[in-house]
C-alpha cells in the first residue's frame, strides 16, 4: 500500500512539472516569432508530420544501429583494456597519460578526424561513438579492478582456481557495478555525440535530419526531433536500463533488507 501511494505521489509530481514546463513554453512562444520559438501546438503538429513521414523509422534505425555498433565495440575494447590495466600496475602507470588524453579530446574533434579518414559514411558516427564511450568504460572497469580484494585473489590461487574461474568468481562481481555505471554513462554520451557526427558527416540519420531542418529554418521540426529523442531516451532508461540494473544487482537489495 505504501509503495503504491509513493508511486502515485511521484507520478503526480512529474505531471505537475510537465504542466509547468508546457505553460512556460507556451507563454514564451507567444512573445517570440514561430521560427525562433515554436509553441507546443506547432511542435506537436511537426511531430505528427514526422510520425507519418516515410523516413522516420529509417532515420531512427540507422542512428540506433551506429550508436549500438560503436558502443559494443567500445565495451569490448574498454573492458579488455580496463582489466589489463587493473591487473598490472606498471602497465597502468605507462598508459595512464594516454587515457587522460582520450578523456579530454572533444567528440567534435573526433568527428572532424573521422570525416577526414572515413568521409561521409556510417563509419564516421561509429568511430566517434567508440572514441567517446571507450575511455569511459575503460576507466570504470579499471577502477573496479583496483577495488578487488587481494586476499580473495590469493584465496582463489590457494584453491587452484583457473584464471577464468578467478575472473568470474572474484573479479566479475566487484567490477560489474563499475562497468554498468560506466556503460550507462557511455551509452548516453554515445547518443549525444552520434548526433554531432551525423550532423557533420552523414547523409541520413537523426543528426542529418536535424541539420537539414536547421538549414531550412524549420525550428518546429528541430523541436519535434528533440522531443522524440528525449522520449526515446526516457523509454530506454526506464524500460531497459533500470530494470536490467535492478536484475543484475538484486543481491544488493537483499543484503540491505
Amino acid at each position: 500500500m505504501k509503495t503504491s501511494v509513493s508511486w502515485l505521489t511521484l507520478l503526480a509530481q512529474r505531471l505537475i512539472l510537465l504542466a509547468i514546463f508546457l505553460v512556460v513554453w507556451w507563454l514564451a512562444s507567444q512573445r517570440m516569432p514561430a521560427f525562433v520559438l515554436p509553441g507546443p501546438l506547432k511542435t506537436w503538429q511537426a511531430l505528427l508530420a514526422l510520425w507519418h513521414g516515410e523516413s522516420l523509422l529509417h532515420d531512427i534505425g540507422i542512428t540506433f544501429s551506429r550508436v549500438l555498433a560503436g558502443f559494443v565495440l567500445a565495451t569490448v575494447v574498454g573492458t579488455i583494456l580496463g582489466l589489463a590495466l587493473g591487473a598490472s600496475r606498471s602497465l597502468a602507470q605507462f598508459f595512464e597519460p594516454l587515457l587522460a588524453v582520450f578523456n579530454t579530446v572533444s567528440s567534435a574533434i573526433w568527428a572532424i578526424f573521422a570525416i577526414i579518414w572515413f568521409g561521409i559514411s556510417g563509419a564516421t558516427t561509429i568511430f566517434v561513438v567508440f572514441m567517446t564511450a571507450m575511455p569511459l568504460i575503460l576507466t570504470n572497469v579499471w577502477q573496479g579492478a583496483q577495488t578487488v580484494d587481494a586476499q580473495f585473489v590469493e584465496l582463489a590461487r590457494s584453491f587452484r582456481l583457473t584464471r577464468l574461474q578467478t575472473l568470474r568468481k572474484i573479479y566479475l562481481p566487484t567490477i560489474l557495478p563499475y562497468f554498468f555505471s560506466g556503460a550507462r554513462l557511455a551509452f548516453g554520451f554515445g547518443w549525444r555525440v552520434s548526433l554531432v557526427a551525423e550532423t557533420l558527416g552523414s547523409s541520413d540519420g537523426i543528426g542529418y535530419r536535424l541539420r537539414q531542418a536547421g538549414d531550412l529554418v524549420q525550428t518546429d521540426q528541430v523541436f519535434a526531433w528533440t522531443l522524440l529523442l528525449v522520449a526515446m531516451m526516457l523509454l530506454l532508461e526506464g524500460g531497459l536500463l533500470k530494470p536490467l540494473e535492478r536484475h543484475l544487482f538484486r543481491w544488493k537489495q537483499r543484503t540491505q533488507e
